[in-house]
């Protein structure tokens, strides 16, 4: 299908891309939500916390034009957003489809974003004259450039690639790719050039995100190419500071290898990283061990580690003088995750496993931290602490968060300064 034109532009735009048959497409990216979409609590100090100049790059939008269970859905993503509704309404998905736009935007394939795209395909799509069904997905970043649009749209069947995507600002288009000749492995891109030539047009690979590849094509030299690769490079630098992380209790009871330090999205290497947290940081190690004790049972006087030299390193509660240490592989799953999520947010991307832009400094750059099963394990004392540590982390502007949660952990959310709540089939 193609997409509904942009808005008029003073400056020369491409042209739009084209993606799948209407039959079995999704909706239009950027269609505005139907009577029947998710509300969203909170929402008012969300857009505030978001409404001023972004001096470091955000998504603060995100879009399902037509991805699993979500049609015309639009989500505005403050700094602390949390979804929430019953199993099926699509909180995985709407987390899933944020993890794959950022590993996209860091240059992976589509093969390595999306091993089941069928998965993806809307409910209830049928195929198009000549069997081709997929999905759409996009993202709004705000930044210096402004906000910037990422519309993508994706076939699914029968082969897995990109048939369309846009890159606009103002609506204004800046880059748009189209699949032309569906015998080659590219698609058309176009991206305003400016001045006499207007836009240049060249293949591109259609398993990677031309967004991504911009910065290595695009040259600079006139100012329609300074705009494409502003805004390029923001949507790129806010996607790559992703962070997707689900602690794994099972693995974190497991002592660590040493090695860097560097938190994995399992956290399963937590005990090296309380090593080197411990050791390098004494004021975020206090602030996570003042959070240990609202997350832990008993009085925990402070976190340890037991490495001997070259050997695995196990993770302890320090109980005090009088009482024994508590290994991690003692503790509850509530109290491992409790502590996984509290190093994440406290720390921040310098001890995680996670590709950071290096063309920026790190106070120009939000860390965005995506947690499905925010509150998994967690009682009410823990979910409570933990929705505290996430708004004094994220008030910052140097952290976000993106999580779906259950019902008592929203409801304890609903009201809360700087938290949005997506209620989804709502």
């Amino acid at each position: 299908m193609t997409p509904p034109p942009a808005a008029p532009a003073p400056a020369p735009a491409p042209v739009a891309p084209e993606a799948f048959g209407a039959s079995g497409a999704p909706a239009a990216s950027g269609a505005p939500a139907a009577s029947g979409a998710p509300a969203a609590s909170g929402g008012s100090r969300a857009s505030r916390a978001s409404a001023g100049p972004h001096l470091r790059p955000a998504v603060t939008e995100l879009r399902l034009s037509a991805y699993g269970a979500h049609r015309g859905a639009r989500f505005a993503l403050g700094p602390v957003t949390l979804f929430a509704g019953p199993s099926g309404s699509g909180k995985t998905q709407a987390l899933e489809a944020y993890a794959a736009l950022a590993a996209l935007g860091a240059g992976a394939t589509l093969d390595e974003v999306f091993p089941e795209p069928r998965a993806r395909i809307p409910d209830l799509a049928v195929p198009d004259a000549e069997q081709r069904r997929g999905f759409r997905i996009g993202c709004t970043v705000d930044g210096p450039a402004g906000p910037v649009r990422l519309d993508l749209a994706v076939q699914a069947e029968p082969a897995l690639r990109i048939v369309g995507e846009r890159l606009s600002v103002d609506g204004q288009i800046l880059l748009s790719t189209a699949l032309r000749d569906p015998g080659r492995r590219s698609v058309q891109a176009a991206w305003l050039t400016g001045g006499a030539t207007g836009v240049t047009r060249a293949p591109l690979p259609d398993d990677r995100l031309g967004t991504a590849l911009l910065p290595l094509r695009v040259a600079g030299a006139t100012d329609g190419q300074r705009r494409v690769l502003a805004a390029a490079e923001q949507v790129v630098v806010a996607l790559r500071s992703v962070f997707p992380c689900d602690p794994r209790p099972e693995r974190m009871r497991e002592p660590a290898g040493p090695g860097e330090g560097r938190l994995l999205g399992d956290c399963g290497n937590l005990a090296d990283v309380l090593r080197r947290t411990r050791l390098e940081c004494g004021t975020r190690y206090g602030l996570l061990t003042e959070a240990a004790r609202g997350g832990c049972a008993g009085w925990v006087a402070g976190l340890d580690v037991r490495a001997p030299e070259g050997g695995p390193v196990t993770g302890l509660l320090d109980r005090g003088p009088d009482r024994p240490a508590t290994e991690l592989a003692r503790l509850g799953a509530g109290e491992l995750r409790f502590l996984a999520l509290a190093l994440v947010l406290l720390t921040g991307p310098g001890v995680l496993d996670m590709d950071q832009p290096a063309e920026l400094l790190s106070a120009r750059q939000t860390m965005t931290v995506l947690a499905d099963g925010f509150d998994r394990d967690l009682d009410r004392r823990q979910t409570a602490e933990l929705l505290r540590l996430a708004v004094l982390a994220c008030g910052r502007g140097q952290v976000r968060l993106a999580a779906s949660a259950g019902e008592a952990c929203a409801e304890a959310a609903r009201g809360m300064e700087g938290v949005s709540v997506v209620d989804l089939g709502a």
